[in-house]
């Protein structure tokens, strides 16, 4: 098939792999202008460009799409019989849509209807999610309000954050679009409307989310730190000094020791420092901290962080300094 492919991210890179491996045609590449980063002002690609370069495709970087008729008559000149987007960052207005025959398919990171928006991987994992995966959908005028072509189911593990999931999904997503892809050419597929009853959503994600509210559930704050990891992170305050938390664990405590800790604990507090890290009470428990960044030092084991920065049990994290 002819494909014009748009994206951006990482996440959209093993996509555009699997197309190419499958030697359909790409005829262009589409994704958001280059950007310049850091002190030095550098000009850095996307990754998706970074790719398409590697493998020859032209690439397209337009500032915008809506009213871009330049832009617009480039892609209808293309030809092409199937846009692919995956995590481009705009909308595309009716008349990029109507151009394929086969229409414009988006790969999105759950199960629509449920968390149709900018953040779905991040939001399963906050709200503690059993489950996930990959849907692959006709794109309209609405956000993730297509009709459904496939679907993937994943579970969550325990030990998943937003960086472990967001590397599953995006091979997941890659292998679904090509059987998509497939069953278009074979016309062996019919897609299904959403339930709009059913429908949820996933906004984007704050910086002011990761502010660690220590009176939490131990479950709510752990779904927290790997929801938001590893951006935009989360973070609270220690003895007057910011400190990013990137990993963390929960700890089983029985009937006893959580009496006993009501006595003892009011939340925040640092109850205990160990090999694995450094241990604080929450609403309801103990939470494990294992990996945590200083300001302006690499991210670092709980248990050297509490060696170095000579870290006491009793010591309290505050919400606000």
């Amino acid at each position: 098939m002819r494909i014009i492919f748009m994206g951006t991210p990482d996440f959209a890179v093993p996509t555009l792999k699997k197309i190419h491996e499958n030697k359909h045609e790409i005829v262009a590449v589409v994704t958001k202008p280059d950007q310049k980063r850091g002190r030095g002002k550098k000009v850095t690609f996307s990754p998706v460009k970074e790719f398409a370069l590697e493998i020859g495709v032209d690439v397209l970087q337009p500032e915008k799409i809506k009213g871009n008729t330049e832009f617009i008559n480039k892609v209808k000149d293309l030809k092409p019989d199937v846009i692919v987007v995956v995590a481009y960052g705009k909308i595309l207005p009716p008349e990029i849509l109507n151009v394929p025959p086969f229409g414009c398919i988006n790969i999105h990171g759950s199960l629509l209807p449920e968390y149709r928006g900018a953040a779905p991987i991040h939001w399963a994992l906050v709200h503690g999610k059993k489950k996930t995966g990959i849907t692959t959908m006709l794109m309209d005028s609405g956000m993730d309000t297509g009709d459904m072509l496939l679907k993937k189911e994943i579970e969550i593990e325990n030990n998943d954050d937003v960086l472990s999931l967001h590397i599953k999904l995006s091979e997941i997503g890659a292998s679904l679009l090509i059987d998509t892809l497939k069953m278009i050419e074979e016309k062996n597929i019919t897609p299904i409307k959403q339930d709009e009853n059913a429908a949820t959503y996933a906004p984007m994600i704050s910086k002011d989310m990761g502010k660690l509210d220590w009176g939490l559930p131990t479950n709510e704050l752990y779904n927290l730190i790997r929801g938001l990891n590893p951006w935009p992170g989360c973070f609270s305050y220690l003895g007057g000094e910011r400190l990013k938390i990137h990993k963390a664990e929960i700890l089983d405590l029985d009937q006893k020791q959580l009496q006993q800790q009501e006595c003892i604990a009011s939340p925040g507090i640092i109850t205990n420092l160990t090999f694995e890290g450094i241990i604080v009470s929450t609403g309801d428990g103990q939470i494990l901290l294992k990996t945590v960044q200083p300001p302006s030092k690499p991210k670092m084991d709980a248990s050297s962080f509490a060696n170095g920065y000579k870290i006491k049990i009793g010591d309290k994290f505050e919400y606000n300094i």
